[in-house]
C-alpha cells in the first residue's frame, strides 16, 4: 500500500523542451556539449559552484557570448506549466503524503517563480512535505544516497513509497533499494494518467 510519493520537477510537472538550450548555445559558438560542461553542471546542480563560476565556466566554451545571452539561453529549457497538473497535486496532497526531489539549480528555480508568479509556485510547494532541490542539499539522482537522504529524513518505507521520474537511470536506481517507480514517458504519458496506470 502506497503511502507517499516522489516526485521529479522537470517534464513531469513543468514542461522542459531540452534541445533548446544546446541550440541556443550552439547559434552562440558552442561546438559541443562535452565531459567538461557536464562536470559543470553537475557542480553547479549540487551547489558546489557559484552561479557566477558557472556562468563563466559556460562562456570559456563560446567566448564571443555575454553573459547575459548565456542566462537567457539556459533558461530556454523551461517551458509552461499546465495548471491542471497541480489542481491534480493538489487533490492529490490531501491523500499522500509529497515530496518533490528535482536535480536542478539555482538559475532554473529563480526563473521559474519569476515566470510562475508567487501565488502559482507558493500554491505548488505547498503540496509538499518537502521540496527538494539538488543545489540545496548538495546531492542528486541517480546517487541512491539523495532518496535514502529523503526515506530517513521523513521516516519513509521504501516498499510504501512511489518515485515519479522521467529518466530511466533514476528510477533504476530508486527501484534498486526498493521504492516503487513509474518511468513516465513524455510525451505519451501525463502525471494526472497517475491512477489509470495502477500504480497506486
Amino acid at each position: 500500500m502506497i503511502d507517499a510519493i516522489i516526485f521529479d520537477f522537470g517534464d513531469i510537472f513543468i514542461n522542459l523542451d531540452k534541445p533548446a538550450t544546446f541550440e541556443g548555445l550552439k547559434k552562440l559558438g558552442l561546438s559541443e556539449w562535452n565531459d567538461d560542461l557536464d562536470h559543470l553542471n553537475h557542480q553547479f546542480e549540487m551547489g558546489k559552484i557559484s552561479q557566477d563560476a558557472f556562468l563563466q565556466g559556460i562562456q570559456k566554451h563560446c567566448p564571443q557570448a555575454s553573459i547575459d545571452e548565456i542566462l537567457k539561453t539556459w533558461n530556454a529549457i523551461l517551458l509552461d506549466f499546465p495548471l491542471y497538473r497541480l489542481e491534480f497535486l493538489q487533490m492529490l496532497s490531501q491523500k499522500y503524503r509529497l515530496f518533490l526531489l528535482s536535480n536542478t539549480d539555482a538559475i532554473h528555480i529563480e526563473r521559474f517563480q519569476k515566470k510562475a508568479g508567487e501565488t502559482f509556485y507558493t500554491d505548488f510547494y505547498r503540496c509538499f512535505e518537502h521540496v527538494y532541490f539538488s543545489y540545496e542539499i548538495g546531492m542528486r539522482k541517480p546517487n541512491v544516497e539523495i532518496y535514502e537522504y529523503v526515506l530517513s529524513n521523513h521516516h519513509l518505507t521504501a516498499s510504501k513509497t512511489l518515485f515519479v521520474d522521467d529518466k530511466k537511470e533514476n528510477t533504476d536506481a530508486a527501484k534498486s533499494i526498493g521504492l516503487h517507480v513509474w518511468n513516465l514517458q513524455v510525451g505519451e504519458e501525463d502525471v494526472v494518467e497517475l491512477f489509470e496506470k495502477k500504480i497506486i
